[in-house]
């Protein structure tokens, strides 16, 4: 029998690598800027064509290769990062798998130009799926410059995952920031084609981060953040947090850890915590905090992206991080501000005034007088006349009723709630439901059924009815816009705006009007005729975080996560008072529905406590 064991070819093994490190274009972005970052560029330049499907350029000044490291980087785990295991324990690079190029080179066509400053020649490679096509030397400016040109070109199927252009750019932005806030001492250029998007010069922290958000916050970023700093023997942390009122819909938050960005639900919960009392639940702050520590107290060989990170000390950096917080919010909301400015102020003269004339006041009095010995006799304001057609008799027979009223209001409200209905009344059908209902805690809806006891969450139940209705408005592009008196501005940034302006149809077909009114911001002019009186930009920026976010199943399309967003925005609010005819009038509706057991995105809407749990709960 012959063996079946054996190691697969250098092309195979690069393309499943590149499966877990190249995800999409801004995978690619991200490992080629890192690489120049680590090679000590001070100037790194950024252009893209459709969205990074056609072109991926990036050039930088760094140190360059020689001709032998150029040709030996983009063999799998080829860097000049580490040496020995040890040293992942003590890195201060952004990168060290050596995996980033080989996995680029398997799935696009790579075309390498570099030179070292004490060259005078340069090498270029010209390599596709991780065949090498080219290597000769050529006349090229110090520094290194990638074009990855057609990603995945042979593997169709990972190309026709990818989404739209808008997603696409979205993404590549998303990867950019993250770059570039951690890296205020190197310029950078992000060109989209012909058009430049960015164009950030060295800087320091907070003017980096107004260069990259001041345009799609209405204040300057000066006046929304608190810097935070705090030094200690295990964590230094410094950055900023926002005030608390510009809290906003979609808040902008990074972390930071030795200049690598990493995503930490842990530390995201000190930081909310922080804001307890002074924000809503709902709400979070905005913040750019960066953590510098030991790298032998950390680890970032986890997951290939390199965004999550184990701590050492995790529980002792939150407690820092949520006191750091504290103080910074303590100062800016309870430390009054002295003013000593003296402008307008009354001038009061100052003289020399005597004290020896000043004397204590006296008062007089009659030690004779005495209040009790005066004559004063009370009116007669013969009280027994205006109650003289009534006789005690009459009095005493007036309680028997009204106590007789409390028992029979009483005895109505047993009997409204808790009495078993007779069997002429009990009903057939598990669908049929008794008219009267019981409204418990103002949030679920309890009704008699044949097997048992139906509860039912409101909000949820009006939530599937309304998201059917929405979703056939949607789709028949039927809905009726109810038009706003005093149009109000969305302004959003610039990658919520490509977002924005992928779902924007979608938007128009639930019942959205809206004009462009500059390039980040559009005039909403209506809005759904179902919504009624709402906040129309916290609805939106609410429907867009919702529209996004990954707790939206994924098996949902746009369509019907933007109705699903509307119903959950437009639905009865738990807490709310419901009168029997509404109740009524949801259950039918409720009914009425397909799938009226769960919500859209498979939360139970309603529950029933059969007549056997009932007794065997009261045996």
């Amino acid at each position: 029998m012959s063996d079946i064991i054996h190691l697969l070819p250098d092309s195979v093994a690069n393309q499943i690598a590149a499966g877990e490190v190249i995800q999409r274009p801004a995978s690619v972005l991200k490992e080629l800027v890192e690489n120049a970052i680590d090679a000590g560029a001070k100037s790194i330049a950024i252009l893209i064509k459709d969205a990074g499907r056609t072109l991926i350029q990036v050039t930088d000044n760094g140190k360059g290769m020689s001709e032998t490291d150029a040709r030996m980087a983009f063999e799998r785990h080829a860097t000049s990062k580490i040496k020995e295991a040890s040293d992942l324990f003590m890195l201060r690079t952004m990168g060290f798998r050596g995996e980033a190029l080989a996995s680029i080179a398997a799935i696009a066509q790579v075309e390498l130009r570099t030179r070292k400053a004490d060259d005078e020649l340069g090498t270029l490679i010209e390599i596709a799926g991780t065949r090498v096509f080219k290597q000769e030397n050529v006349q090229c400016d110090a520094g290194t410059s990638f074009l990855v040109k057609n990603l995945f070109f042979n593997v169709p199927a990972r190309r026709r995952f990818l989404k739209s252009d808008n997603v696409e750019k979205s993404h590549l932005l998303t990867e950019f920031y993250r770059i570039v806030l951690v890296n205020p001492d190197v310029e950078f250029s992000f060109f989209d084609g012909d058009e430049e998007l960015y164009r950030l010069p060295i800087s320091n922290i907070k003017i980096r981060i107004d260069n990259v958000f001041g345009k799609s916050l209405k204040k300057k970023i000066q006046q929304q953040l608190l810097t935070i700093e705090s030094n200690t023997n295990l964590v230094t942390i410094n950055g900023f947090i926002g005030k608390p009122e510009f809290i906003q819909k979609s808040p902008i938050q990074y972390f930071f850890v030795n200049g690598r960005y990493m995503r930490h639900p842990y530390f995201h919960k000190a930081v909310t915590l922080a804001y307890n009392q002074i924000i809503q639940a709902s709400e979070s702050p905005n913040y750019f905090i960066y953590f510098e520590l030991d790298p032998q107290s950390i680890d970032i060989n986890i997951h290939p992206t390199k965004t999550e990170i184990k701590f050492e000390n995790e529980q002792a950096i939150w407690s820092i991080l949520s006191a750091t917080i504290k103080e910074a919010l303590g100062k800016f909301n309870i430390v009054p501000s002295i003013n000593f400015d003296q402008e307008g102020a009354i001038d009061i003269p100052i003289t020399n005034i005597s004290l020896e004339n000043i004397h204590p006041p006296k008062t007089n009095f009659n030690p004779d007088y005495n209040p009790f010995s005066s004559s004063y006799k009370r009116p007669n304001l013969n009280w027994e006349e205006l109650y003289g057609g009534f006789s005690t008799d009459t009095k005493e027979s007036i309680e028997p009723d009204i106590q007789s009223l409390e028992h029979e209001f009483e005895m109505e409200k047993i009997e409204k709630f808790y009495t078993i209905p007779s069997e002429q009344k009990r009903l057939e059908e598990f669908d049929s439901i008794q008219t009267s209902n019981y409204q418990f805690k103002n949030r679920f809806i309890l009704t008699n059924v044949k097997s048992g006891l139906l509860i039912i969450d409101q909000h949820r139940a009006h939530t599937r009815i309304l998201f059917n209705q929405i979703l056939n408005q949607i789709q028949q592009a039927k809905s009726i816009s109810q038009q706003i008196l005093f149009p109000e501005v969305l302004e959003l940034s610039t990658d919520d705006v490509l977002f924005f302006n992928e779902i924007k149809e979608e938007l128009q077909a639930a019942g959205f009007d809206f004009e462009i009114n500059d390039e980040n911001s559009f005039l909403v002019k209506g809005i759904p005729a179902q919504l009624g009186a709402v906040s129309v930009l916290d609805l939106l920026f609410d429907l867009l975080e919702k529209v996004r976010s990954t707790n939206l199943s994924t098996t949902l399309n746009m369509h019907e996560k933007i109705a699903l967003a509307l119903a959950q925005a437009s639905a009865i609010k738990n807490g709310k008072y419901l009168a029997n005819e509404e109740m009524n009038n949801l259950i039918d509706n409720l009914f009425a529905c397909e799938n009226h057991s769960f919500t859209p995105d498979g939360k139970k809407v309603m529950s029933i406590f059969s007549n056997e749990e009932i007794e065997k709960r009261l045996n």
